[in-house]
């Protein structure tokens, strides 16, 4: 089998998406180098997965430039129609479009126009000659578990799409790691700094590089029992601080990125010490 090379061959990355790719729940410091709050407390730049795969690629590739115009709470269309033609307008030659997930909580979701707008935009981009970064969505436990099938669905056109296309893929589904809640913030939606470290050893790998952690999906050591007591305690919780305030967004048909603006708009040399 040949070994998956190490040095990359992009100088020009941008991230399109939602909250995943913008990097919710994993923040930098603060501008004066105290830590910021973890979870959904945190009110700092947040960082995540394709900041880290723009890490790791600058540091095999010096002189990568980077840009990320994702922002939470976007569904597809909004991704393809508001941030899609800025990315391109940047030629890039590597563009991550990862999304759906926002479509796809609602019971509703027509799994297959989702994925005929991806597609659409894949192809669009791929006639510019940039590559495609994919990413399948996660296999859900506990209250989430009912948009499994739905998940599921759309990730079976995701590997069609990328291989009709020339795409790469990152797949989270496939990750064991993942299915340990410790990985997963406050909400349990989105991943703490650990999660989005192993998604992007999973980019590496989806892009057909070598990680940097050949055991990025490793399970992390047991955890002690919880008594049922205090699981219930919990779940409760995490209902009345996470689910009741976005179940009220949507009959408002508000978005958590309302007023929202990207966090790093235009390509520049990355990392951002080099600005």
């Amino acid at each position: 089998m040949t070994a998956a090379p190490a040095t990359p061959r992009w100088t020009r990355y941008v991230a399109i998406g939602d909250s995943f790719s913008e990097g919710l729940w994993d923040p930098y410091p603060h501008a004066d180098g105290s830590p910021a709050p973890v979870g959904t407390e945190s009110d700092a730049v947040q960082r995540g997965w394709t900041d880290r795969l723009a890490d790791a690629l600058a540091e095999r590739s010096p002189g990568l430039e980077y840009a990320n115009l994702a922002i939470r709470g976007r569904k597809m269309r909004q991704i393809i129609a508001e941030q899609a033609p800025v990315a391109l307008a940047m030629k890039p030659d590597l563009v991550s479009l990862v999304g759906g997930g926002n479509d796809i909580l609602r019971p509703q979701a027509d799994i297959d126009a989702i994925s005929a707008t991806l597609e659409d935009a894949v192809v669009h981009i791929r006639a510019t000659g940039a590559d495609v970064l994919l990413g399948t969505g996660f296999k859900a436990g506990g209250a989430l578990r009912g948009t499994n099938g739905r998940v599921g669905r759309y990730n079976s056109n995701i590997w069609s799409i990328a291989r009709r296309h020339g795409a790469y893929v990152v797949d989270t589904w496939g990750l064991r790691s993942l299915f340990d809640l410790r990985l997963w913030s406050d909400d349990r939606i989105h991943l703490t700094d650990e999660g989005h470290r192993r998604i992007a050893q999973a980019a590496l790998v989806g892009l057909g590089l070598e990680p940097d952690d050949p055991d990025f999906d490793e399970p992390l050591p047991a955890a002690s029992a919880v008594a049922l007591r205090e699981r219930a305690r919990a779940e409760a919780q995490w209902a009345r601080v996470h689910v009741v305030p976005w179940v009220q967004r949507r009959l408002r048909g508000t978005s958590s990125g309302d007023g929202r603006t990207p966090k790093w708009p235009t390509t520049e040399p990355w990392p951002p010490s080099q600005r």
